[in-house]
Formats: structure tokens, C-alpha cells, sequence
């Protein structure tokens, strides 16, 4: 018989196999479970990926622009891998290193999409929920998978939610049963093997049934007595040991609450320490911000005189565009007109020069004929010099005579 120390922990164990038992108890079990939930989502949408491209002509509308892109560009890759591995089956062994590179560049690739997939399906909670809710069918292999995923998560969460002490006493009450199941199976067994040979030696011999029925009765009446002793003898040992183990546990318990304690001491002086140093660094950040911020307000400041500055001499420099554009068309008028003087004056300067050439011809000949001239008159008054001596000479001759 059971005795009601080892009921109660049975009972105990059995509530804490219980499901309903199996709620979060703190913040990190909880991210735990929500990373496992939302990875099974995640293999959920990424498994209907394949119907969902089958029937991309239906859903482009829904999935807009971007993903129907990226499905497209997904199932490009899909059927790339599928050709890049039909062909590595097909060829030689000569382009198998190749083909391996290959494989695994178009592998990273073919997962970078899925990834991109993922996250813009994700970004989109109602389309999700949409697609979740259609009567999509799954390929086995990924139904299996997802399956086992969602029972790995159901075996965390139990791992999680149960205490090293809950533990213990699980493995111990999981060992006692298997025990007690095989010495039963081992029993029933032995107890189907002697009635196996008791029926068919009640086949073969009818007429000695009554002697093997007595026997065999008596045979069970043994094992039945071998078999309460030998309970009676498990329990004893079992409490004995439950005992010794009570007595382990209570020692490393107290063990274990010293740790902690230490433990917990370390952890108040590290937050301690680890306050102060956030202090300090929070007080140097403050600093930093005031310091941009300052920084800020005398960057905006300079910028708005630059700015200001600036519009004063880009006004400036457009109206001395539009005077010098202005002086432009002048300095072109002055030019034209400074040309046709140029070309007036030097007309007038050939018509001087062509005047003071005949000038200076004219004087020339009117030096040369008035030279001409003079000597034209001397000559003339040499000449009647001349012969006014003669006639004067021949006077006097005749005078003497």
C-alpha cells in the first residue's frame, strides 16, 4: 500500500503534469515562448509561400506591388534551384565543385528572400491574418514539421515551467512507475507464459485439466504472495530511499539558499555600482545633448546671418549682373560706333595724308619753279649786265678813237 506521504507526492507530481498548469511565470519564460510563437508563425506563412505564388494572379491585388515582386523573384530562385540541382544530378563529376558553389550562393540567396518574404508579409498583420484563415493545404513534410515544432514548444514551456525540486520529484515518480510497470509487465508476462502452457497442455491433455488448474492456482497463489512481498519490500526501500534523498535535498537546498544569499549580496553591490556608473554616464550624456544643443542653436544662428548675408550680396550680385548686362549692350553700341569713327577718322586721316602728299608735291614744284624762277631772273639780270658792259666797252672805244 501507498502510504500517504508518497500519495501526496504523487498527486503533486500528476498536478504538475497537468496543461492548464502551464502558464508563464516571468518576463524571460514569456520572451521564450513569444519567440517560439512567433517562429511557428512564421514556418506557418512560410509554408503556404508556394500556394500563395500558385495563386499570385488572384492575390496581386491584395499583396500590392513590392511582394508580388518578391514572390516573383522567390519562385525565379525556387525554379533556379530546381534546375541547378536536376543538372548537378544530371552531369559529370567534372563541374560538381562548381555546381556546389553555386548551390550554396543561390542557397543564401534563395534564404535572404524567403527572409524578405517574411518580413513584408509580417509588416502587414491583416493580410497575415487573411492568408492564416484560408483553406490553404500543406505539403506533409511541412505539416510535420510544423507539428513537431509546436510540440518542442509545448516541451519548453513544461521545461521552463518547471522548478529543479518539481523536476527531481517527476524523474523520481516518472522512475517509480516504469519500475512498477515493468516488474508488472514482467509479471503479467511470466503469469500469460504459464497460462499459455497451461492451455495448451490442457489442449494436449483433457484429462489431466483438474491437476493443472490445482496447479496452476497454486503457482499463482505463490507468485501472488512472491509478488506482495516483493512490493512490499520496493516500498520499503523506496521510502528508504525517498528518506535519504529528503535528507540530500534539505542539505543542498540550504546549500543553495547560502549561494544565493551570497549571490543575492554580489548582485545588490554590482546594481549599486552599476547605478553610480549609469549615473555618471547619464549626467555626461545630459552635457553632450546641452553641448549639441548649443552647438545646434549657434549653427543655426551663423547659418541664418550666412543666409541672410548671403541674399544681400546675391541681390547685389544680380543687380550688377543686370548693370553689367546693361553696360554690355552700351560697351557694344559704344564699340560699333567707336569702329565707324575709327573708320571715318582713319578715312579722313588717307584724305589729309593724300592732301599733305599733294601739298607737299605743289610746294615742291612751286620751291622748284620759283627756284626756276630766281634763277630764271638771274640769269635774265646776268644777261643784261653782260651786255650793257659790251655796249659800254664799245663806246669808249669809239670815244678814243
Amino acid at each position: 500500500m501507498a502510504t500517504p506521504e508518497k500519495a501526496t507526492i504523487a498527486l503533486d507530481t500528476m498536478q504538475m503534469l497537468d496543461p492548464c498548469r502551464l502558464k508563464p511565470d516571468s518576463i524571460e519564460t514569456e520572451r521564450i515562448i513569444t519567440v517560439l510563437d512567433e517562429t511557428i508563425a512564421k514556418l506557418e506563412l512560410s509554408s503556404l509561400i508556394p500556394r500563395i505564388i500558385d495563386s499570385l494572379d488572384r492575390f496581386a491585388d491584395v499583396l500590392g506591388p513590392e511582394i508580388t515582386n518578391s514572390l516573383i523573384e522567390h519562385q525565379k530562385l525556387a525554379n533556379e534551384m530546381e534546375h541547378l540541382l536536376a543538372s548537378s544530378e544530371e552531369g559529370d563529376t567534372m563541374r560538381a565543385e562548381e555546381q556546389r558553389g553555386c548551390l550554396c550562393l543561390l542557397e543564401q540567396r534563395l534564404k535572404c528572400s524567403v527572409r524578405n518574404v517574411l518580413r513584408l508579409l509580417l509588416a502587414n498583420p491583416s493580410l497575415c491574418q487573411a492568408l492564416n484563415y484560408k483553406a490553404w493545404v500543406r505539403e506533409s513534410p511541412a505539416e510535420v514539421f510544423i507539428k513537431a515544432f509546436g510540440e518542442f514548444r509545448n516541451f519548453m514551456l513544461e521545461r521552463l515551467l518547471t522548478s529543479p525540486g518539481e523536476e527531481e520529484e517527476k524523474i523520481w515518480f516518472m522512475e517509480d512507475i516504469s519500475l512498477q510497470i515493468k516488474k508488472n509487465t514482467e509479471a503479467i508476462t511470466a503469469l500469460q507464459a504459464e497460462l499459455a502452457a497451461a492451455i495448451r497442455t490442457r489442449e494436449e491433455e483433457i484429462h489431466k485439466k483438474d491437476n493443472v488448474i490445482k496447479d496452476l492456482k497454486n503457482s499463482m497463489q505463490d507468485l501472488t504472495k512472491d509478488c506482495e512481498a516483493g512490493i512490499r519490500q520496493i516500498k520499503q526501500e523506496g521510502e528508504k530511499q525517498q528518506k535519504e534523498e529528503l535528507q540530500a535535498s534539505q542539505a543542498r537546498c540550504a546549500r543553495l539558499q547560502q549561494d544565493i544569499q551570497q549571490l543575492g549580496a554580489q548582485l545588490s553591490a554590482l546594481v549599486l555600482e552599476h547605478r553610480a556608473s549609469e549615473l555618471a554616464l547619464r549626467k555626461r550624456k545630459r552635457r553632450a545633448e546641452m553641448e549639441i544643443v548649443n552647438w545646434i542653436q549657434k549653427y543655426d544662428t551663423d547659418m541664418g546671418e550666412k543666409q541672410a548675408e548671403y541674399e544681400e550680396i546675391h541681390a547685389a550680385y544680380t543687380e550688377e549682373k543686370a548693370q553689367l548686362s546693361l553696360l554690355k549692350e552700351k560697351h557694344a553700341v559704344l564699340l560699333q560706333e567707336y569702329s565707324q569713327i575709327e573708320e571715318e577718322r582713319r578715312i579722313c586721316e588717307n584724305k589729309k595724308e593724300q592732301a599733305l602728299k599733294e601739298l607737299n608735291t605743289m610746294n615742291h614744284a612751286a620751291i622748284r619753279i620759283q627756284a626756276f624762277w630766281r634763277g630764271y631772273l638771274v640769269r635774265s639780270l646776268f644777261k643784261s649786265k653782260r651786255k650793257k658792259k659790251g655796249k659800254g666797252k664799245g663806246k669808249s672805244k669809239k670815244t678814243k678813237k
